[in-house]
């Protein structure tokens, strides 16, 4: 679906599965995604700490959207920058 997606001129596009979506695009998840989209933060305890989270919350989210392949880390001298690995994210429908 990606490689359809980027023939028809979306580039930058994550597919995820209907399924992964249900259960891994929960409301706080979706609020990383959108702070990651709008603000490149230097660090997870930065993202926590604008988004008045607890600091261990928001890495438990990360790290799950990280298995996805939706965000990476770079490393940022001690602290870990989450980004987002594409600039979209597509939900793969069901047909």
């Amino acid at each position: 679906m990606a490689r359809a997606l980027a023939r028809g001129g979306m580039s930058g596009v994550q597919v995820i599965s209907w399924e992964s979506a249900e259960t891994v695009l929960t409301p706080k998840r979706r609020e990383l995604i959108e702070m990651l989209r709008e603000t490149a933060l230097e660090s997870v305890r930065g993202l926590a700490r604008e988004l008045e989270r607890d600091k261990s919350q928001v890495s438990n989210d990360l790290s799950t959207l990280a298995e996805l392949g939706i965000i990476q880390y770079e490393q940022n001298g001690n602290a870990k920058a989450p980004r987002l690995t594409q600039d979209h994210i597509v939900v793969e429908p069901i047909v």
